[in-house]
């Protein structure tokens, strides 16, 4: 992507973003320079926390590579997408008449995989995509390029907590299907009927232990190589057709 098309998705300095924020921008992160202190930058502070925007202090060095614009310390990066409240989707989907099929993706890293696994979700019929804030590919162009645009198509809900909302979600009625190679039940053998939550753990460490003890069902696919796993998308992919073929 060209560079002056990525400082396009970017504000830089603490009033711009500060307006930003209060305009209602999507905004994916903030990268603040660490020691940057005083009266001003307290309130911004205190209004990215209140607004629930994810940030992280970094050298200014990082900041210096982003972009060579004035930034005074602050970068906002904008969010391509606007995201959706998963309290309000759900209960939407069930006045719709709907079974809910939503998809958790628990940390996934690769933007590529993200994008991948997000087109693959939009042809299945999936109803949203649940994604944390932080520690995780976010809704970049990159991401809705490799996804196709599905990501300009499918509700894409972003949360502060995974397993709040895991919780949010068997409470409202939907049944937690994690993918993991511990399961206990073969992928093409479960019962995949009524509102379902699929959760794709991340490339690395799979999915979040508490939630894989609170899911409904633990479904595994059968490795029969020597490598130990599929690639991400590749079994979400599987997981979301079979739960579509059941359904």
């Amino acid at each position: 992507m060209p560079k002056q098309e990525k400082e396009q998705q970017m504000i830089f300095g603490i009033r711009a973003v500060q307006e930003a924020i209060a305009a209602g921008k999507e905004i994916e992160k903030v990268m603040i320079k660490k020691g940057l202190q005083g009266t001003l930058f307290q309130s911004f502070l205190d209004l990215v926390r209140e607004h629930n925007v994810p940030f992280q202090f970094v050298p200014i060095e990082k900041l210096n590579r982003v972009t060579r614009q004035n930034h005074q310390g602050v970068i906002a990066m904008i969010s391509p997408v606007a995201y959706q409240d998963v309290e309000q989707v759900i209960p939407m989907l069930f006045d719709e008449g709907k079974d809910p099929f939503v998809l958790v993706l628990d940390h996934i890293t690769d933007v590529r995989n993200f994008g991948a696994i997000a087109r693959t979700a939009e042809c299945a019929g999936v109803d949203a995509i649940i994604i944390p804030d932080t520690g995780a590919a976010a809704v970049t162009s990159d991401a809705i390029k490799t996804s196709a645009g599905a990501l300009h198509t499918i509700p894409v809900c972003r949360v502060r907590s995974l397993i709040s909302t895991v919780e949010f979600l068997q409470g409202s009625g939907l049944k937690v299907v994690a993918a993991t190679e511990k399961g206990a039940i073969d992928y093409d053998k479960a019962n995949y009927r009524g509102p379902i939550a699929l959760v794709m753990g991340a490339e690395d460490r799979g999915v979040n232990p508490k939630i894989l003890a609170a899911a409904e069902i633990k479904s595994k696919i059968p490795i029969l190589g020597e490598i130990e796993s599929l690639n991400v998308s590749v079994a979400a992919g599987i997981l979301m057709y079979e739960i579509v073929k059941v359904r």
